[in-house]
């Protein structure tokens, strides 16, 4: 039986009782507050072995939406010291808006391979999920489609399925397209993808692996661990017969490797409490914490060393693209243009 999150924090809470923390012996040591996009089910476990272990408060406020807008407009009197980000692209928006800080640390630097961080230390990735393709498991016949240029090819007429080409996975695939073939070449391919499309850009990652079960498209985009929700989903158990109607296929293997995005991490330029800010990120980054994302939400870890889930295991190894994602964020705007001028969503 899989050990509930409460449980994995009272483990890992007595372990952590008799290691000594950064420097010494767990005390209060002050506090941090951290505005988190990632869900208190998750952090809840993490934060409190982190206390444990550091005797550093965490102060968590969870924010589904709208925490550029919210930092901005408090200012300098802005709590956060630190935020937590579902995906890259809100790290890079308020990385844009001026809203982080500057941060030094060799753990991290230790932690975290450069592709996945900021090369000015202005945020770091905490862990790592891949920009795949599915595919039905008899309709689209094996090396039919082995790569994201696929997807634009003739043979692909009618038969692809995607959330919107405005949604931050798919301008960050498409920014990466920018860096690795030019602007024209990525222009072309989202034209491309846009005439194979089966219905018009809707839902989430999950509702395409639906529709492919459905007989709608065959073959669409999505991130690795949607996979792993689907196929361990006990509340709807309708989607275990969703993710086995597919494949997985990790994307250009045989030249750039597949596109990887990062959830993350900053500390705010209005920090009041920077060091244990930056204690907090060297923790996440850590094997446990790290061993923790990777068994809970189907991500990989951001640490080299730790061992992804058995049922991330489960689809395989691959190479990734190792573009850096800062040069990545420098062509995401372009690639909005791009989905703009080719009217993907319409």
């Amino acid at each position: 039986m899989k050990t509930s999150l409460m449980s994995k924090a009272k483990i890992l809470c007595a372990a952590l009782a008799v290691m000594a923390p950064w420097g010494g012996t767990a005390s209060a040591s002050g506090e941090v507050n951290l505005y988190s996009e990632r869900q208190p089910f998750l952090m809840d476990p993490l934060l409190k072995a982190f206390t444990a272990q550091s005797g550093i408060k965490v102060n968590m406020v969870y924010i589904k939406k709208g925490m550029l807008e919210r930092i901005d407009a408090e200012g300098a009197n802005s709590p956060a010291d630190l935020i937590l980000t579902t995906g890259f692209g809100n790290l890079n928006n308020l990385l844009q808006a001026g809203l982080l800080q500057s941060v030094g640390s060799s753990a991290l630097s230790a932690n975290i391979a450069s592709q996945y961080r900021h090369p000015d230390g202005l945020w770091f990735g905490l862990t790592t999920r891949a920009r795949i393709i599915f595919t039905h498991k008899d309709r689209v016949k094996p090396g039919e489609v082995t790569s994201y240029e696929d997807l634009a090819a003739p043979h692909m007429k009618g038969r692809v399925c995607t959330r919107s080409g405005k949604h931050e996975y798919n301008i960050s695939l498409l920014a990466s397209i920018i860096a690795a073939k030019g602007e024209a070449a990525a222009e072309a391919w989202a034209k491309g993808v846009k005439e194979n499309l089966a219905r018009k850009p809707q839902g989430n990652d999950r509702a395409q692996v639906k529709a492919i079960f459905q007989g709608e498209c065959d073959v669409s985009l999505g991130n690795t661990y949607y996979m792993g929700l689907m196929q361990t989903n006990e509340k709807d158990p309708e989607q275990k017969e969703w993710a086995a109607t597919v494949n997985v296929v990790f994307p250009n293997q045989k030249d750039r490797g597949t596109h990887v995005n990062v959830s993350g991490a900053a500390v705010t330029k209005s920090s009041k409490n920077k060091e244990n800010a930056i204690k907090l990120i060297e923790f996440l980054t850590g094997d446990m914490a790290q061993k923790i994302y990777a068994q809970d939400n189907f991500e990989y870890p951001v640490k080299a060393g730790v061992a992804a889930s058995p049922v991330v295991a489960s689809w395989g190894t691959f190479e990734a693209d190792k573009v850096l994602l800062s040069s990545v964020a420098e062509k995401r705007t372009l690639a909005t243009r791009i989905m703009d001028r080719v009217r993907f969503d319409n």
